[in-house]
């Protein structure tokens, strides 16, 4: 029985929009955005400083700046409660702690954040990766941030960004077709990937059930 879906997307190819639907078709617990919001709670921190760190990883100069202020600092939370001691290498670790919290309860999806790293070897979770051609992100990036001045280079430095969070916190390629259990293009429609995906679920029981409930 699936009880778990990841959704790895490259930027501007809609996996974010559709884990939000297939979550609330099933009436699973969506996890994207929470991350920012219930990590900064935790933590003591600005939402928007939670954000700036959300799937990036630290430059040399960062992390020698703050390696002496939050080295150890995972014995108690309550040590990242000032800013100068919250950092992209905190905000990964603390997002790993909750993707297996939301592991453990189940009967969720998870967008990004390294969670088909983490969950890779669980029988019970299915990994998606979702892509999409070129002209098709332009499009997206643009509809979505039509003041953004550069959109080729937006969509090149979040793809680079995304690769190198999960490079260097979970030490994954993230494009290894073998972190996945489904790689699909959203050309084909956001319905058919929907679909698809639910079908795969299906095929570990207990779907139609959460689905009549």
């Amino acid at each position: 029985m699936y009880r778990v879906l990841t959704i790895s997307r490259e930027f501007g190819s809609g996996g974010g929009r559709i884990g939000r639907s297939i979550s609330e078709k099933l009436r699973w617990k969506l996890l994207d955005k929470a991350f920012i919001d219930n990590i900064a709670r935790a933590a003591k921190v600005d939402p928007q400083l939670a954000q700036q760190f959300d799937e990036r990883t630290d430059t040399w100069l960062e992390r020698l700046g703050r390696q002496g202020l939050w080295m150890g600092a995972l014995e108690g939370i309550a040590l990242f409660s000032q800013p100068e001691t919250f950092d992209a290498e905190t905000m990964a670790t603390l997002e790993r702690k909750m993707i297996g919290e939301a592991y453990r309860a189940g009967n969720c999806v998870i967008v990004g954040r390294g969670a088909q790293c983490v969950l890779q070897n669980c029988d019970d979770a299915v990994n998606v990766f979702v892509f999409a051609p070129w002209a098709q992100r332009m499009a997206e990036v643009q509809r979505r941030l039509p003041e953004e001045k550069s959109i080729e280079e937006r969509i090149r430095s979040m793809d680079r960004q995304r690769a190198d969070y999960i490079r260097s916190y979970f030490g994954c390629n993230w494009m290894d077709p073998h972190l996945y259990n489904l790689m699909i293009s959203s050309a084909l429609g956001e319905d058919v990937v929907e679909s698809t995906i639910l079908s795969v679920l299906a095929g570990g029981g207990g779907l139609r059930a959460s689905l009549a409930s």
